[in-house]
């Protein structure tokens, strides 16, 4: 990790970036075609740009390449907003009966935006994984606070 990395900044402003477009959301969330999956998306935000905020807050205990940092940070700041978004607009089009038929509460939308739905939700769930894998790394090779 470089000393004056920029990734607990990016973390920071998306993670609070986030929270308060789960807020705004949770504001509309009852007059979207799926309300249930609008608070799915409420949550979503909520939780991802506080689980931002908080890998913000202990990143000087991380120590990878910074190449692998800005992998991780762009990985993990993907996957959150993507988690928004899927749920948002599954909320919206009232989609996601195949990947998500809790929250869907049986309704589908069309093929398109459930394609969409269904490749933002796959493609947030590798990129979460990867960018928490990196995480975990760079927490066992670790470096103490300065």
């Amino acid at each position: 990790m470089t000393e004056h990395s920029v990734a607990p900044r990016r973390l920071a402003m998306l993670g609070a970036g986030l929270v308060l477009a789960g807020l705004l959301t949770g504001f509309v969330s009852g007059q979207m075609a799926n309300p249930r999956m609008g608070l799915s998306s409420h949550l979503a935000a909520l939780s991802g740009g506080t689980l931002l905020l908080a890998l913000a807050g202990v990143w000087s205990h991380i120590s990878l390449a910074p190449r692998s940092e800005r992998w991780a940070v762009g990985l993990l700041g993907y996957g959150m907003v993507a988690n928004w978004l899927a749920t948002l607009l599954a909320a919206i089009w009232g989609a996601g009966r195949e990947t998500m038929p809790l929250a869907a509460a049986g309704r589908q939308a069309g093929t398109v935006q459930e394609g969409l739905v269904t490749a933002l939700l796959v493609s947030l769930s590798a990129a979460v994984v990867a960018g928490l894998v990196l995480v975990l790394i760079g927490l066992m090779q670790g470096r103490g606070v300065d």
